[in-house]
């Protein structure tokens, strides 16, 4: 898509549910918005604007003190209200999911394609969901390996003695590499317990609860390599979408799962590697395909949507 000139910079609300994984999407896209066009980002806790559904139906938004907004963008069912209340305004209404509401109630939706949106032009197709993470290259030169875990989900079999054993082969294959591991809100006390206890001495361990939103991007940005469990969609795409070599631990999918027939995808297209690859991964001086920056591609399509808007 060519470069759009603008007859102003847009002012962009996001609305967000507070959900972590919710306003990582809203953070992706709206820095990649303000960079291209120096927008002005106004962030909304939907929480505090109650619709009544009666509203939401109608068109009818609350009073809201703020900049008049070019361009709404809503991420989390617990936003539809919001959204759709405000969708009568001159602004471009923007969900970052599929809709639990016909999709030509608003302007546009942005949508991974495991979710299995039906092809239409206001439709954007993203390989995975967004993310605020920046493709660049690795900070520093050690050999530094980052393991990203998950939990239960209901695409894959989480088995806590088959992760950790990965881990432990990690760390014990790979003895010169110093490893970082981070749970996630989904990740077993067992798990974590586990590797506590593990006293794996090249093993670092980062507690979610101990971490903030940005840490995950600072410790991609000093990672070689990458490893994540395969039920967390958002982490495999962080990952991908910084240009680390990413490797998949072994978990077993559950039956017809699109998400795992998403990663199996990637795996065949160069993307990932399996966990029987992970020799060759850690030979890996660089990704040897391109980083999926979806956040910056979705936001030149909004923008493109936006400056074709009738005034």
């Amino acid at each position: 898509m060519s470069e759009i000139s603008y007859l102003h910079p847009p002012v962009v609300w996001l609305l967000t549910d507070q959900k972590p994984g919710h306003r990582s999407q809203l953070q992706g896209l709206g820095e990649r918005l303000q960079a291209l066009t120096e927008a002005q980002l106004v962030w909304i806790d939907a929480g505090k604007f109650p619709v009544p559904l009666w509203r939401a139906l109608l068109g009818i938004g609350p009073q809201m003190d703020l900049p008049r907004p070019d361009i709404i963008v809503a991420a989390g069912t617990g936003t539809h209200r919001l959204l759709l209340s405000l969708r009568r305004s001159k602004a471009l209404t923007v969900l970052l999911m599929r809709p639990a509401f016909p999709y030509n109630w608003i302007d546009a939706a942005i949508v991974p394609a495991h979710d299995n949106p039906p092809e239409l032009e206001n439709i954007l197709i993203t390989k995975g969901v967004l993310n605020a993470v920046k493709p660049n290259r690795p900070s520093v030169d050690e050999p530094r390996g980052l393991i990203l875990a998950g939990g239960p989900s209901r695409h894959f079999v989480w088995d806590d003695d088959i992760v950790y054993q990965q881990v432990v082969t990690l760390s014990e294959q790979f003895q010169d590499w110093q490893w970082s591991l981070s749970s996630s809100r989904r990740t077993p006390d067992s798990f974590i317990r586990r590797v506590q206890k593990s006293n794996l001495p090249n093993l670092s361990f980062y507690h979610h609860d101990e971490t903030d939103p940005e840490w995950v991007i600072e410790a991609l940005e000093q990672a070689r390599v990458v490893w994540v469990s395969p039920d967390s969609i958002s982490m495999v795409y962080e990952a991908l979408t910084s240009g680390r070599p990413t490797g998949l631990l072994d978990l077993e999918p559950a039956n017809n799962s699109r998400m795992a027939e998403s990663l199996s995808d990637l795996e065949r297209n160069g993307r990932l590697a399996p966990w029987t690859d992970r020799m060759a991964l850690l030979k890996t001086e660089a990704s040897t395909v391109p980083p999926l920056w979806e956040a910056d591609r979705a936001a030149r399509w909004v923008l493109f949507r936006w400056h074709r808007r009738p005034e």
